[in-house]
């Protein structure tokens, strides 16, 4: 009997002793938090709230119950979105954002008190499409073409200031796509085929201009040899004709010599009969 009595209460002191190791393990648990790497952490304390100062990464302990942590990643994310925006001349553009992001970790714990942990999906959207169609409107729509660095400097720059005013720092502001309406766009093409025909116009005219100065130029060279030649005439008589035409017999000889389809016929009234001129 009296062994009985021991073992249970030699039991029953186990189990205590379970249970206050398990209670002890479970607010030891509960009174830890770990902070990974790339994160930072801000404590909710139920008496005084959120507090100022900002925890690092490691294991850190806190008051159970009592205070909360809120874990943030402070590496860069990337976030993309899409804008429609009137240019300065009226036309409807359709743009794409890509910016890099982080919070600034000195400004932590604003940022839970203002805007909570998703503070980037509630801001960055707005003040995009915000600065986007602010910046479109000063330039024309062939001007974000022509002058896309200035327009992506532009952005770039009042974004980045108007996420400063929400502790947001950004590493990279880019337009990575940039379109027009179906409008402008069968205006663009229809001002560069008038742009080629225009070109095609004035080569024609040109052609035609330098082809009247050819002719003047021909004529003025004809012009001029036939006055050398009557100033010739005029000085030698026509011995210098004479000359010409024979050299030109002479040219149309040769040439009909060498040709075997050329035959050669006596002149004169008695072509037949020069053949046998006794008879």
């Amino acid at each position: 009997m009296g062994s009985r009595q021991a073992a249970v209460s030699f039991l029953s002191n186990i189990g205590r002793a379970a249970f206050g190791l398990g209670t002890a393990a479970a607010i030891v648990n509960t009174s830890l938090y770990t902070v990974d790497g790339g994160q930072r952490a801000v404590l909710f304390d139920r008496f005084r709230g959120i507090l100022d100062e900002t925890v690092g990464e490691g294991t850190h302990f806190l008051i159970p119950w009592v205070q909360k942590p809120y874990i943030f990643d402070i590496r860069t994310r990337p976030h993309t979105f899409s804008s429609i925006s009137g240019t300065k001349d009226l036309q409807m553009v359709n743009l794409t954002l890509r910016v890099l992001s982080r919070p600034d970790t000195n400004r932590l714990p604003t940022i839970v008190q203002n805007l909570g942990l998703e503070y980037d999906e509630k801001v960055l959207p707005s003040i995009g499409n915000e600065v986007l169609k602010a910046v479109v409107a000063q330039f024309n729509a062939d001007q974000l073409l022509t002058e896309r660095p200035h327009v992506s400097a532009l952005v770039r720059e009042s974004l980045i200031k108007r996420a400063k005013d929400f502790n947001i720092v950004l590493d990279d502001v880019a337009i990575t796509h940039l379109s027009y309406g179906n409008e402008f766009s069968r205006a663009v093409e229809q001002k560069q085929v008038a742009q080629q025909e225009a070109e095609r116009s004035k080569f024609v005219v040109m052609k035609a201009e330098q082809e009247r100065r050819a002719a003047i130029i021909r004529a003025e060279g004809e012009s001029e040899a036939a006055k050398l030649i009557s100033e010739a005439t005029a000085a030698t008589g026509m011995g210098l004709i004479e000359l010409r035409r024979i050299e030109a017999s002479r040219e149309v000889a040769s040439t009909l010599a060498k040709s075997p389809n050329v035959a050669y016929l006596p002149g004169g009234k008695n072509l037949l009969m020069a053949l046998n001129p006794s008879r």
